[in-house]
């Protein structure tokens, strides 16, 4: 409650100080029926530069817009309000080696809402995407970086369509996404909604997630994060990693994933760790109150996450797994193992509580099953079905 009663008052100061905020309406910078690039560009600056809280606003209506980037330090909050919709290129063009189609980067005190949409336009660049299986792809562009923003907030706006991830949270501080929207089909490919990176105080409340990847993915240097009251799928589900694939990674702790519903996904919530990694750790990591519809692997923590043969997958993880909880988990799985704790042979993982699990599968392959190995986790209350009563095999999931 306590992340959340933050999220709300931050909002609340927000509109306090911009509630007399000067206005920069890009159609008064030449923004209209053709490229509103460079209006945009200079409707930014000058807000920026506003000695008193300002307001960059688009208007109703389509604006096509190539690379955008929005960058502080501001001499005052600034908020977007995003009315219209913001197109990217159809073809990759000028994007083509940048890894972010809207960046907004260095600002202290930022808001954006008003209702619009961030259209990435990205289904003829899923086609040319081999990221899955070629590690040495070339990058595309995501449809919104958030480079070390402190004290913001997101809401009431969409991100659809992204040729990469919809949004990265990078070296952010206190940061919330609320009555946010993530729109894309399932077959879009590497298509995260929202990652976050190197990010203290990351909250997601009340939002929808439709994709082709994870609905939420959190990597290394990630703490106190809170995602509660998400709906997630289609997609990957909720995850936590992939941890231990880069030397020199941070520690990730404190995420709660709170009265969650996720439906038709490829995953449940899950963490997932690289075989042969430099050492790491995760820990203070919690699910608790989530439904799941229709969801493959429902609890999974797998510590040999190899998508593509792309490890060494004979050599332990050296990421440690410590004070995990799974808690008043229930629904429905299309896959026979509904949990698996797959921990390191190298690093067993450490304090996990396993608590009422109503898990079913009415599939061919048989009864439901709980899957475990180095690991000897707390449980109590309800286990549908019996918990950890096999061994945890090898899975390969993207």
């Amino acid at each position: 409650m306590g992340l959340k009663f933050n999220a709300v008052a931050a909002f609340l100061v927000f509109c306090i100080l911009n509630a007399n905020a000067q206005v920069f309406d890009i159609t008064k910078y030449g923004a209209g029926g053709g490229d509103a690039t460079q209006a945009v560009q200079k409707a930014w600056t000058e807000a920026c530069a506003s000695a008193t809280p300002s307001k960059l606003v688009i208007p109703k209506g389509d604006f096509n817009v190539a690379q955008l980037k929005l960058e502080g330090p501001c001499k005052a909050p600034i908020e977007i309000q995003l009315q219209g919709t913001l197109k990217a290129p159809v073809s990759m063009g000028n994007l083509q080696n940048t890894d972010g189609w809207i960046s907004i980067s260095q600002v202290e005190g930022f808001t954006m809402n008003g209702g619009g949409v961030i259209d990435g336009q990205g289904a003829e660049a899923w086609k040319k995407n081999d990221c899955d299986k070629n590690p040495k792809c070339s990058g595309l562009p995501m449809n919104l970086r958030l480079n070390f923003i402190t004290h913001g907030m997101i809401t009431d706006v969409t991100t659809k369509d992204s040729k990469n991830f919809h949004v990265n949270v990078l070296g952010c501080k206190n940061i919330t996404f609320q009555h946010f929207t993530v729109s894309a089909p399932e077959t879009s490919i590497n298509t995260d909604g929202i990652h976050i990176g190197r990010s203290v105080g990351v909250n997601i409340i009340d939002t929808s997630i439709q994709t082709g990847d994870d609905c939420v993915s959190i990597g290394d240097g990630s703490q106190q994060v809170s995602i509660t009251g998400v709906t997630c799928g289609p997609g990957h589900g909720i995850s936590i990693g992939s941890l231990g694939r880069y030397p020199n990674e941070e520690p990730v702790k404190g995420i709660t994933v709170k009265n969650c519903t996720i439906t038709k996904t490829m995953n449940g919530v899950r963490i997932k760790t690289w075989p042969a990694s430099p050492p790491g750790s995760a820990t203070d990591m919690h699910f608790e109150d989530i439904t799941m519809n229709e969801v493959g692997n429902p609890i999974l923590i797998d510590q040999g996450y190899c998508p593509y043969n792309q490890c060494t997958a004979n050599v332990p993880s050296k990421v440690k797994i410590s004070n995990v909880s799974f808690k008043n988990i229930r629904g429905t799985s299309s896959t026979k193992v509904v949990s698996k704790l797959a921990c390191s042979p190298g690093l067993q993982c450490d304090q996990v509580v396993v608590s009422d699990i109503d898990l079913t599968y009415s599939g061919p392959e048989g009864a439901a099953e709980s899957q475990c190995s180095n690991v000897k986790p707390q449980i109590t209350g309800k286990q549908n079905p019996p918990a950890c009563a096999a061994p945890a095999t090898a899975t390969a999931t993207a």
